[in-house]
């Protein structure tokens, strides 16, 4: 078969067809993965039921894959998948739901805001490959915003006035956000702040994006409250409906989507209710601030 793909998003993202993931990926489909990727920013792959490792063997065959150790508050001896899996459900290591307190679960609340995976490390992620292994009876959808189309929209003024921005990112600014401040001295010193640049330009194609995150709490040399009001205004641009894909999840589903150019957000669900999902991530080009240095 021959993998196509065709629009399902408002200005991006594209559901492709023609291919089966589970086997390995040819370099003819790597290939044509990354020029959907470029186009469409966001690719979702229906009835793929992978196991653990045809997804790392799908990740890896498209590029180098980050390390997912010290991204959430669970301890090594409640480590459910391999450290080359960011666990994005809400499952403990007996495959029960956390308590509606735990903090583990409160702490994994923040992803409902929107965000870009790995934004608060030093080179952040390219590709996110999520998986869904479980779905809950309602919600749990993943939204979905085009940060080029958002950027497009910019009147020159603002495009000048962001262009040469750096912000500062940790998860400690974004779970505080929520109220969440349970975080211990380790913790804290793990999620301290790094810096990235307000605008991406991506590089094969050219295309230029706003790079906003929940994570993003400061801008270098601004006032605390005057960075803030900036930041949340800019997100609130970028998450207009005309900008925003909603993605509804069936066991099986793949998706694939490229931080430098998209943010999302997960949304509520049954606290009660399991929800597996697996994803692998691929590291990114570099520091952001190095790039736009060069």
């Amino acid at each position: 078969m021959t993998l196509t793909i065709h629009q399902v998003g408002p200005c991006f993202a594209g559901e492709v067809d023609g291919i089966d993931l589970t086997s390995p990926l040819s370099s003819e489909d790597a290939a044509a993965v990354h020029a959907g990727m470029d186009e469409y920013a966001v690719l979702v792959f229906r009835g793929q039921n992978l196991n653990d490792d045809q997804q790392m063997s799908l990740t890896l065959a498209l590029g180098a894959i980050e390390q997912s150790t010290n991204n959430s508050l669970r301890a090594k001896s409640d480590i459910r998948l391999p450290e080359t899996f960011a666990d994005v459900s809400n499952l403990d290591k007996n495959q029960h739901p956390f308590a509606r307190d735990d903090r583990r679960r409160l702490f994994a609340i923040g992803n409902r805001l929107w965000h870009s995976d790995s934004s608060f490390k030093p080179t952040p992620a390219k590709y996110s490959i999520l998986n869904a292994r479980s779905t809950p009876s309602k919600g749990g959808n993943t939204e979905f915003a085009d940060m080029r189309a958002a950027y497009d929209a910019l009147d020159n003024e603002m495009k000048a006035e962001v262009a040469d921005l750096i912000c500062e990112h940790s998860q400690v600014f974004s779970r505080q956000q929520l109220g969440f401040t349970d975080f211990t001295d380790e913790e804290r010193e793990r999620f301290a702040p790094v810096r990235q640049t307000l605008v991406r330009v991506h590089p094969t194609t050219g295309r230029v994006s706003l790079y906003l995150a929940s994570h993003a709490g400061a801008i270098v040399g601004w006032p605390m409250p005057e960075a803030r009001s900036f930041l949340r205004d800019l997100v609130e641009h970028a998450t207009q409906r005309e900008f925003v894909h909603k993605h509804e999840w069936r066991v099986g589903d793949l998706v694939i989507w490229d931080n430098r150019q998209t943010m999302h957000r997960a949304r509520p669900f049954p606290a009660e209710e399991a929800r597996d999902m697996r994803r692998t991530t691929l590291v990114g080009d570099g520091p952001t601030t190095a790039q736009a240095a060069a």
